[in-house]
């Protein structure tokens, strides 16, 4: 005898008879009020074609299973599963849709399940309240399986038990897909949480943690570094004149310049409105002269019309650099490149000082 058809007489013997009838009958399906809205049996047996937990199942196994399940109907907008309420049941989906939630009946569904989906599968195997809430997304029609039915049909039918494993498969799927869907959005946190909306260059946030352990690093291992501080000139008048719009787009093309003009190396930040502020590794004060006047110019050169710029007043900067000394902290560094800016503010702007 093959193990199939020992599987099918198995099942027979353990399915069929008039005490188990009699049990299902008497109270099985009545233990919850969760059924207290089943209709009488499901005794169509043509329904059971289209359950993916039916697929390959034995003919038999069906019939016998008609006998003891019962249908329950859920309105439109219906909790069928909440985390906070104990789970009895398999429900089979035989007409409509449902919802499923992760965070609350409020969330934004994570997935839905049709005519031929099941639900609550997962609480009655690892015995644990459901880990979320399906909801009636339509008036849904469903087959109730209680526990002890699952288990006959898993320990009796083999395509009933490779149809489960497929069950759950799909689930562990959708959420691996979830997984890594709010990977992507913990990512996309990340970095808004260090970056400058407007110009996306490093915001002030990532300046004060990173320029601090570079620094650090840099005087331990006693390699020179110059930091700058640069600042668009009479940004307020510009704003004033052409409009906060025509601002935002002069400081992106400021930003622009920057990341164009200064080395990968280079550590750049928007510090906070027209400031900019950039830490150079490895390099010393005439070198960093030589670099701000080449992005001085470049700024100063390239005419930002978008930007409401006629060329009668074209976008300027100001640059200041500070040489990083053997005990500076970020904030020293800062305050004498800050120094050095306001130098060449006095001195007439668009310019470079140290």
């Amino acid at each position: 005898m093959t193990p199939g058809k020992a599987g099918n007489q198995d099942g027979r013997q353990q399915m069929h008879g008039s005490s188990k009838k009699d049990e299902l009958e008497t109270g099985t399906m009545a233990e919850s009020d969760q059924v207290q809205q089943a209709n009488s049996p499901v005794n169509d047996a043509t329904l059971f074609a289209g359950l993916r937990m039916f697929r390959g199942v034995d003919e038999y196994l069906v019939a016998s299973c008609l006998a003891r399940t019962a249908r329950r109907d859920v309105a439109e907008g219906e909790t069928l599963l909440s985390p906070e309420i104990p789970n009895k049941f398999v429900y089979l989906i035989l007409s409509g849709q449902m919802r499923v939630h992760l965070e609350s009946a409020e969330s934004e569904a994570f997935l839905t399940l049709e005519a031929g989906d099941c639900a609550g599968e997962m609480s009655i195997i690892e015995e644990k309240d459901p880990s979320a809430w399906v909801i009636a997304e339509s008036e849904c029609h469903l087959m109730v399986l209680d526990r002890k039915m699952l288990w006959e049909l898993i320990d009796t039918s083999h395509a009933f038990s490779r149809n489960i494993l497929r069950v759950l498969s799909a689930r562990l799927r959708n959420d691996n897909q979830a997984i890594a869907g709010s990977s992507d959005m913990i990512r996309e946190y990340q970095r808004n949480a260090v970056t400058d909306a407007l110009t996306e260059l490093h915001n002030r946030h990532w300046m004060e943690d990173m320029f601090r352990r570079r620094l650090a690093r840099m005087q331990d291992d006693g390699i020179q570094a110059t930091f700058m501080m640069l600042d668009v000139d009479y940004f307020k008048n510009f704003n004033d004149q052409y409009g906060h719009l025509a601002g935002d787009h002069a400081l992106c093309h400021v930003a622009a310049t920057l990341r164009e003009h200064f080395r990968p190396s280079d550590m750049i930040a928007r510090y906070g409105g027209d400031e900019f502020a950039v830490l150079l590794p490895e390099t010393d004060m005439e070198e960093a002269f030589s670099i701000a006047e080449r992005v001085r110019k470049a700024v100063h050169e390239s005419l930002d019309t978008d930007a409401g710029n006629t060329g009668e007043s074209p976008i300027t900067i100001s640059v200041g650099i500070a040489d990083m000394k053997a005990g500076h902290t970020l904030e020293s560094l800062l305050n004498d490149a800050d120094a050095a800016l306001y130098r060449a503010k006095l001195q007439g702007r668009d310019r470079v000082c140290s």
